[in-house]
């Protein structure tokens, strides 16, 4: 049997892959600006509702006056995220994505470009809500970490494993509702260990602050 590619197909490919190189190698820059200047920085993803945004808050909140910080917010449309973040008075960069479903390392070098690197140690990028695309997206952060919300349900790490491909830590949220929703918050992290045996699991709650703790510990702050 003779497959032949449709016309076009060829070249989806191949633009796709040129994509994915570029994004590669500009995320490679942005790592190595960061580290000229001493900056570390924390690529936090997960869907809509996770609690991404929540547990951002309770660490700076930590972290203030011993880490100088500083966050970078994807979203396709709103500044939310970034005015609840900046209420704690760190200097935040708001990237809208459009119809875009993640950040990519050029969105994110633009963004670089508007925070003064001498004056930070630490940078949050809060990704797009979304479990999918950011996996093929390095930004050129030195950890990735997934947040995961047991309000997801029990099969969500199973679904999406390719973003735990490439994390270094995944943070179990919403551990208060486990019980009500019916989910074992060990068998998600055990999930997770199948895909990826390195990853660090903790579980959080970013309402109170519960783990919040253990997850820095996990991200080397």
């Amino acid at each position: 049997m003779t497959i032949r590619a449709e016309e076009g197909e060829m070249l989806e490919i191949e633009v796709e892959k040129s994509l994915l190189e570029a994004n590669r190698m500009i995320a490679a820059a942005n790592r190595k600006t960061m580290e000229r200047f001493g900056v570390r920085a924390i690529d936090v993803m997960g869907s809509v509702g996770s609690g991404k945004t929540s547990l951002i808050e309770e660490i700076v909140k930590r972290l203030k006056g011993r880490l100088r910080m500083a966050v970078i917010a994807g979203d396709v449309t709103t500044t939310i995220d970034a005015d609840r973040i900046g209420r704690h008075g760190v200097p935040t960069v708001q990237v809208n994505t459009g119809r875009e479903c993640h950040l990519d390392a050029l969105l994110v070098k633009r963004a670089l470009s508007r925070l003064n690197l001498d004056a930070l140690d630490v940078i949050f990028i809060e990704n797009v809500g979304n479990l999918i695309c950011p996996a093929d997206f390095p930004l050129g952060a030195s950890r990735r970490v997934v947040v995961v919300s047991v309000t997801e349900g029990p099969y969500m790490v199973r679904k999406h494993p390719m973003i735990f491909m490439g994390a270094d830590v995944i943070a179990i949220n919403k551990i208060d509702l486990a019980e009500a929703m019916g989910v074992d918050p060990k068998r998600l992290a055990n999930d997770a260990r199948r895909i990826n045996p390195a990853i660090k699991a903790v579980y959080t709650n970013g309402r109170t602050g519960d783990g919040v703790k253990e997850l820095i510990e996990a991200l080397g702050l």
